[in-house]
């Protein structure tokens, strides 16, 4: 596949570059910083640094791609709009230039939660959701964006977040979490993301991962 990866500096973005190089995919990374993006083992990657602004700008990065990813996220409550300011743009490239598949990130309280879930989760969810309740709307922002777009979105909905190695063992539940969910490692949806590119069942649809 030839890929754009957005967010390609963050934990989940330089995990997609990492495993898609390996696999042998053809990458482009976006970047803001070039000097975050790790050098890497093996292949190459196409480095384009731009902003979230212009979508004229990111056409040529997003032309002629298979699919595009995007693990756009704010570092600190300071970034917080990132996820829904830099996906429109990025959403109005890809309409320009006739690219479809898009998958992003969101997050596993955005969407609603499992049937049967555990009394403990259950208790915890309302309160991670207040806690981070403008990241959250920002997210559930972004996601109505995407289902109003003529792209063919997935939006992949993590828990908690880990730096683990891959492991390629994860749980998957579509429009809603994996019953009693609480963590995974950034490696593996990176894994999940790349496994749904090509899988037509998710097209246009949230889909979450949990171990």
């Amino acid at each position: 596949m030839r890929i754009t990866v957005f967010g390609a500096t963050g934990g989940i973005g330089r995990e997609i570059v990492r495993q898609a190089l390996t696999a042998g995919h053809e990458v482009t990374a976006v970047v803001r910083d070039a000097a975050r993006l790790p050098v890497p083992k093996s292949g190459t990657v196409e480095v384009v640094t731009a902003g979230l602004t212009d979508p004229a700008a990111l056409g040529p990065a997003v032309a002629g791609r298979d699919a595009v990813f995007s693990g756009l996220g704010p570092r600190g409550r300071k970034q917080v709009g990132i996820a829904s300011s830099g996906t429109r743009t990025i959403l109005r490239a890809l309409e320009a230039e006739g690219v479809r598949r898009f998958l992003a990130v969101s997050a596993a309280p955005v969407g609603p939660p499992p049937e049967g879930e555990s009394l403990r989760l259950r208790l915890m969810t309302p309160l991670v959701k207040a806690a981070f309740r403008e990241q959250y709307a920002d997210l559930a922002v972004m996601e109505d964006d995407l289902r109003r777009s003529a792209t063919d979105w997935t939006v992949v909905r993590p828990p908690r977040l880990l730096d683990r190695p891959l492991t390629g063992s994860y749980r998957k539940a579509f429009a809603t979490t994996p019953r009693d969910s609480m963590m995974i490692g950034r490696a593996d949806v990176a894994h999940a993301m790349l496994a749904m590119a090509d899988d037509a069942s998710t097209v246009k649809q949230a889909v979450g991962v949990a171990y």
